[in-house]
């Protein structure tokens, strides 16, 4: 028997079911996040058994990213009006289909063509999950353990696909990354009508066609810039890309402040904490990703760790990530201003920062405990923003309040990887030789590939590179100290809804369409 359609439900401490609840639904966040890096390691025999071209080769990479980013609003949105549960379950159902199909792709055009259909698996899933949870668990405090457990395991799947991947293409074949979805969609789509409440908005207006193709050609453009800049640098083309993606994003907010049933409501920024939640998840975001494109790339090319090895080394970071979130919760229940405890937390990552870049040519436990300070420090801001975001959004708009936190982390992440990586390869080229090969002056790994045809060439761009990652280290630092002073201005004095009945909304304006 399923629980009543209702936003209306009375405060209340949640109970075995509700947490058993939240148990299934941390399976398909858990992989959702796993399949951004799961094919770290099967690409290469991906590669043998399908032979993709090269363009083919990144579409198999990417395309499950760009899809997940350009359609995490459109989702929110949607299960807003038609019951988060019930999107959820269709999410499983595509995610569940679509990975039994890539594990046995026999082209690299089927596979592609999965990796999309699984991105909108993942965009279903997503703010679904993070909605859910705001409308099971109405007790602020448990809410707040509940949002800290939703962001631990968000954080940590990412760097369990990589090595998840590792380990199945070691022992099956590439296929296996894949399967392994199936049995957690399996036990959503039993045990989700049974356990999850339907949710949905009272009045949710229609559904604004226009602003999906708005929000899309806002989101994957800028995303697709930011992505390539690390490694192509600041072509033409990825600022082109990214001007045209900031034009439909001005497009789109006009949209949405016009249209008399916007995608993403302009009254979710009217509660204190909602703007500054969405801003600070982004530039944490920037933090936790900008450090894992060098942090990865230090263990394998510079301390010439096997991949495999690379990732388990970079699963002890993680370890402590579990005990971070509860912490700061704790700290906030027994009275501790969650602006502090958010300041703190951007402090203690500007720590890791600090140390990474004091680091040297041959300094693995160094770096692995900036990354795990780093982490510390981020895990401890996305679950008190997070929780600051849905609290201070109503109910029946949880499910696009949770899509605009997740597409502003997608920014983030991106703008991280390009910002920093940018300042890293300028470092890195500064440092190289003049009289090394035009190949090794452009990426360490390009060095890598020539270094035994010039002596000494390895050592110079290993240590170049180390230089850059700690030029880009200070920058992250100097950001997140920043963001310290950013979170203490503008969460000062801001306490979170607690009210769980929907308040009547304001007249909308007249749509310009």
């Amino acid at each position: 028997m399923t629980n009543p359609t209702s936003t209306t439900t009375p405060p209340g401490r949640a109970g075995r079911r509700e947490w058993t609840a939240l148990a299934v639904l941390m399976l398909p966040l858990l992989l959702v996040s796993m399949d951004v890096s799961v094919l770290y390691f099967a690409i290469p025999s991906i590669s043998a058994d399908l032979e993709p071209s090269g363009t083919q080769q990144l579409w198999i990479f990417d395309i499950y990213a760009f899809v997940l980013a350009g359609l995490l609003m459109t989702m929110g949105s949607l299960g807003d009006r038609i019951g988060r549960r019930r999107l959820l379950l269709i999410g499983a159902v595509a995610f569940g289909t679509a990975s039994l199909i890539a594990a046995y792709a026999n082209s690299a055009e089927t596979l592609i063509a999965a990796r999309a259909v699984l991105g909108i698996g993942g965009a279903t899933l997503m703010p679904s999950t993070m909605a859910l949870i705001r409308t099971m668990f109405t007790d602020p405090g448990q809410r707040a353990k509940a949002i800290g457990m939703w962001s631990g395991v968000m954080t940590a799947g990412i760097a369990l696909g990589s090595v998840m991947s590792g380990v199945l293409v070691e022992y099956f074949w590439w296929g296996s990354v894949f399967l392994v979805n199936l049995p957690a969609m399996v036990l959503l789509l039993v045990l989700g009508p049974i356990l999850l409440p339907e949710s949905k908005a009272a009045s949710p207006g229609r559904f604004d066609w226009l602003s999906v193709p708005l929000s899309m050609a806002a989101v994957l453009p800028v995303v697709y810039g930011l992505k390539e800049i690390p490694s192509e640098g600041w072509n033409v083309r990825y600022v082109v890309s990214i001007t045209v993606g900031l034009l439909f994003a001005v497009l789109f907010v006009h949209r949405q402040r016009t249209t008399a049933s916007p995608m993403i409501s302009p009254a979710l920024f009217r509660g204190r904490g909602f703007g500054p939640s969405v801003a600070l998840n982004l530039i944490s975001s920037f933090g936790m990703m900008g450090s894992a494109y060098f942090t990865t790339q230090y263990l394998q090319s510079v301390l010439g760790k096997s991949a495999l090895e690379a990732a388990l080394w970079a699963l002890l970071p993680s370890v402590p990530i579990g005990a971070a979130a509860p912490l700061a919760t704790s700290l906030v229940q027994k009275g501790v201003d969650r602006a502090h405890v958010v300041t703190a937390g951007f402090a203690i990552g500007a720590v890791g920062y600090a140390l990474l870049a004091f680091t040297g040519t041959d300094s693995m436990a160094l770096v692995l405990t900036a990354c795990g300070v780093l982490a510390v420090g981020v895990v401890t801001v996305i679950s008190q923003i997070t929780d600051l975001a849905m609290s201070s959004a109503p109910l029946e708009r949880a499910g696009s309040a949770s899509s605009l936190m997740e597409t502003g982390a997608e920014f983030g992440g991106a703008l991280g990887m390009a910002v920093l990586g940018s300042i890293g390869t300028a470092v890195y080229r500064h440092e190289m030789p003049d009289a090394a090969p035009d190949a090794a002056r452009e990426t360490l790994g390009g060095a890598l590939a020539v270094a035994d045809r010039f002596p000494g060439l390895a050592t110079a761009a290993r240590e170049a590179f180390t230089s850059g990652m700690q030029g880009a280290a200070i920058a992250g630092a100097v950001l997140l100290v920043g963001a310290a002073g950013l979170a203490a201005l503008t969460l000062r004095g801001v306490v979170e809804v607690r009210k769980e009945v929907a308040e009547p909304e304001p007249e909308p304006e007249k749509s310009l369409a």
